[in-house]
Parts: structure tokens; C-alpha cells; sequence
């Protein structure tokens, strides 16, 4: 049920968690107002506080509740936790909604095209997050994914999925099966894999599924902070360079296999 952003980088983890704070922070502060605070105290449940000062069990108690609310970290809007794989760091939210605050965050950088990241690659907001066994998902997604294609919602859609740390799951049964779902929602929902109007994100950590529906995958270059920044220009240019490179193989192969040719027939003629 952990609703927060899913974040891929380069190695530096460390770093990576500080941009993430700066990143969300600033545009956080934009979307929602200055963040308020909460603190641990004000959490205490009314029996704790109400119970005889006599008993040592009690009092014991209320004394490591008030250590806990003069040293623990308060709950902030953003909070790094563990995500269970390397050069993958996970950022809880409390009280925003991921899809609209990363969708706002790739919408300005590809306006801009302003780099302000420089170890955080991906961005991906998750909303939704259940356990990576296929029931489970099955069950989960038949209301996860309502609001978006239940009709009269509907839209064109593609899945792209990503396990790490996970052997016991199958893309392509995960894929069917969750596109079965959509389809029984709302059976106007048609797969389009060029230009979709949502991308159901699956992400797949050990043994917890990570979910969002996503618009602007494809225009936001698969939420790719590095990408997204490029100009049309830099995008041409190196597609160009990788469309040469890839053709100078097929040409460096073509001309192997002349020259192996050529020489099997030499090596026949003598």
C-alpha cells in the first residue's frame, strides 16, 4: 500500500537520494505549499497518555514515547526508504500524488530543457504497490486500475515491465494477464505500443510489485530525467550516431562474410 516515486541512477546512491530531495522539494513546495511538519507526540494515542501513573508498564512506556517524539525524525512529505536493489533508490510520499508531482517535474524539464539532475536517471511515480505473486497482482489490479480504464473511462494503453531481484515471475504471463484485466474493464481499452495515452509501469522488487499508470511515457522519454532535457537537435543527432554505428557493424559483418566467402572458394580452388 506504500504510494512514493521510484528513482534509478548511477551508482551513487547517496547522491542520487540528495538530488531527489532538492528535485522534489523545490517543485513539491511549488505544487503543494511550504510542507508542514508533524510530530511524533501529537500521535500518542489518548489511552497511552491516560493510564495510571502507577503502573511501572505504563509509565515505562510513556517515558520511550517521549524519547522517540524529542529524537525521532518527524514525518516528512518525502522520506528515503529501502528499495531492495542496487542503483535503485526508493522516495515515500505523504500527501501528494506521485503521477501528478513527477508529471509536472518531466513536463517543465522537457519545456525548459534544463538539466538539474546529474546521477538520477529515471523518475517513476508508484501508486500503488501490492505482493509480486501473480493472484495477488491480479486481484490488486482489478481496482488499481479503474480510475484510469473502467468505462466509461478509456484510453489506448502499453505495459512496460522491469523485475529485479526476481526470478519467479514471467513477463510475458504478467503483460497478458494484466492486459487481460484492462481489456475486461472496458473493452473499448486498445493496446498501442507507438504512442499510448497511458503506460502501466510494473516494477517488480523482490517480492513487491510496484504500480502506476502514467501519461506522456513516450513524449517524456520513458520518464528519463538525462533524456527528457535534450534538444530535438541532440535527440536527431544521436539517433543518427547510433543508426551509423549500428549500420558500420551490419557493413563490417557483411564484409567478414565476403571475405570468409571468398576464401573458402580459394581454398577450394587449390
Amino acid at each position: 500500500g506504500m504510494r512514493g516515486i521510484l528513482i534509478t541512477c548511477n551508482m551513487n546512491e547517496r547522491k542520487c537520494v540528495g538530488e531527489a530531495y532538492s528535485l522534489l522539494g523545490e517543485y513539491g513546495d511549488l505544487l503543494y505549499g511550504p510542507e508542514q511538519f508533524s510530530d511524533h507526540e501529537e500521535r500518542l494515542s489518548g489511552s497511552d497518555r491516560e493510564e495510571d501513573e502507577d503502573d511501572v508498564e505504563a509509565a515505562l512506556k510513556k517515558e520511550v514515547g517521549q524519547i522517540r517524539a524529542s529524537t525521532e525524525q518527524k514525518l516528512r512529505r518525502f522520506q528515503s526508504v529501502e528499495s531492495g536493489a542496487n542503483n535503485v533508490v526508493f522516495i515515500r510520499t505523504q500527501g501528494i500524488e506521485p503521477e501528478n508531482l513527477v508529471h509536472h517535474i518531466l513536463k517543465d524539464m522537457h519545456t525548459t530543457k534544463k538539466k538539474k539532475t546529474r546521477v538520477i536517471l529515471r523518475m517513476l511515480p508508484i501508486s500503488g504497490t501490492c505482493k509480486a505473486f501473480m493472484e495477488d497482482m491480479k486481484k490488486y489490479t482489478e481496482t488499481f486500475f479503474e480510475p484510469w480504464f473502467k468505462a466509461p473511462n478509456k484510453g489506448t494503453f502499453q505495459i512496460v515491465y522491469k523485475a529485479r531481484n526476481n526470478s519467479h515471475m514471467s513477463r510475458e504471463e504478467v503483460i497478458k494477464e494484466l492486459a487481460g484485466i484492462v481489456g475486461s474493464l472496458n473493452p473499448e481499452n486498445k493496446v498501442d505500443l507507438n504512442n499510448p495515452q497511458y503506460t502501466v509501469v510494473v516494477e517488480i522488487i523482490k517480492t513487491v510489485c510496484c504500480l502506476s499508470v502514467v501519461r506522456d511515457y513516450v513524449l517524456f522519454r520513458k520518464y528519463n530525467l538525462q533524456e527528457v532535457v535534450k534538444s530535438n537537435k541532440e535527440d536527431a543527432q544521436q539517433k543518427s550516431s547510433v543508426t551509423e554505428e549500428q549500420n558500420s557493424e551490419v557493413v563490417k559483418a557483411e564484409t567478414e562474410k565476403e571475405e570468409k566467402s571468398s576464401t573458402e572458394v580459394k581454398e577450394e580452388n587449390e
